[in-house]
This record gives structure tokens, C-alpha cells and sequence, in this order.
């Protein structure tokens, strides 16, 4: 939230280039759905999956990691990094992301110390990081594609529903795993199962 908006978007573009998934989690409830689908699409972010509240909570945080816990347990989705506000440590904590993956956005806070990661040099500096070590450890051939650029929402061939009620049961495989594409995974990353997401949840306001 505070960054420019080109280097917000560059940072799931970069993920969303190396084949992962991008779902954007929000505690904002169901009914603004097409305000933040188009805000999303006005200020070129990488499409994906976007997940909502179920209509107005008292605990979106709650609603959060339930969801992301679904994405483990029934969609078999092996989640690779989450970013956020400090709000949403013990979201990532919950669902088992490791402190080495969970990244967040401004200065460092004792309390979460050894919780998470504090990007305070911003996105920009994070993203030159993550650049140099995905060129230092790229595989030969091109990314493996694992979500359509066409929406927002309903990405296929994984059948992602935009409300955790009606998660996704579909166990399909990519065209990209058909072809035997290779995937790539950043240095000290753990390896990931074909179907593998970068996160970033919106903190609320």
C-alpha cells in the first residue's frame, strides 16, 4: 500500500513470469468484487486468482487463513511466498510459510522480528534481489505457465472459484505439466508441486 504503483505491479509480474500462480487475498468483502477486480486491472497487475471475504466479517483475518488452509488441503496448492502487511504474519504463520517467505513491506518491526522478512528498502530493492537470483539459477527453456493472462478470478485450467465457499476440487494438470515443461524455483525456496502460488494479501484499511 505506499509503493509506486509500477513497482506494486512488477513484483507479482516477476512471479507470475517464472510460471507461478498469483492470488491476490483481500479481506474486503464479496460485494466490492468488481471495484477491486477493476482497480486491479486499471493499474496493470498480473492477472489471477482474487479471493474475497464471504459478505461483511468482523474477522477477515480468520476468513484469510481459511482460505489459504483450503488452497493447501484441497487444492493441493503449495504456496511459495506471501506478501503483506504485518496484519497478515499470522495468516502466512498459520497455513505453515516460513518466516524466510513471508515478506513485508516497510519498517522492520521488533515484535515480528523473527516472524517474517521486512523489506525496508521497498519493492524495488526486493525485486533486484529476486531477479539476480533467478537469473543466477534460471533453467534452459521458458517458464512453465501455470495460470491464463486473460482474467482475473476464473483462471483455467485450474478451476479457482473467487469465494473460499465454493473452493476449487478440480485436480486437473496444466498444459504445461502435459508437455513436460520445467519448472523454475528461486534459490532457498523449497522445490513445489506443480501447482504453486506467490501470494499477496491487502491489509485492511
Amino acid at each position: 500500500q505506499g509503493a509506486p504503483g509500477n513497482q506494486r505491479v512488477s513484483l507479482p509480474r516477476h512471479w507470475q513470469d517464472l510460471g507461478y500462480m498469483i492470488i491476490y487475498v483481500t479481506g474486503r468483502p464479496d460485494m466490492q468484487k468488481h471495484r477491486v477486480v477493476a482497480w486491479l486491472s486499471q493499474h496493470n497487475f498480473p492477472h489471477g486468482a482474487v479471493s474475497f471475504c464471504d459478505g461483511l466479517t468482523h474477522d477477515p483475518l480468520r476468513q484469510k487463513a481459511a482460505f489459504l488452509q483450503s488452497l493447501r488441503t484441497e487444492a493441493e496448492i503449495t504456496i511459495i511466498a506471501g506478501y503483506g502487511s504485518t496484519k497478515d504474519v499470522s495468516v502466512y504463520s498459520s497455513v505453515g510459510l516460513a518466516p524466510a517467505h513471508i515478506y513485508i513491506v516497510g519498517r522492520a518491526v521488533k515484535k515480528f522480528h523473527n516472524q517474517c522478512q521486512f523489506l525496508s528498502e521497498g519493492y524495488v530493492a526486493h525485486l533486484a534481489q529476486l531477479e539476480a537470483a533467478a537469473l543466477a539459477h534460471s533453467p534452459k527453456g521458458p517458464p512453465r505457465p501455470v495460470l491464463g493472462k486473460g482474467t482475473y478470478g476464473c483462471p483455467a485450467p485450474v478451476d479457482f472459484l473467487r469465494k473460499q465457499s465454493q473452493l476449487l476440487r478440480s485436480r486437473g494438470s496444466s498444459q504445461a505439466e502435459r508437455d513436460g515443461a520445467p519448472s523454475s524455483v528461486p534459490p532457498g525456496l523449497p522445490r513445489a508441486k506443480p501447482r504453486s502460488v506467490s501470494l499477496k494479501l491487502e491489509g485492511e484499511e
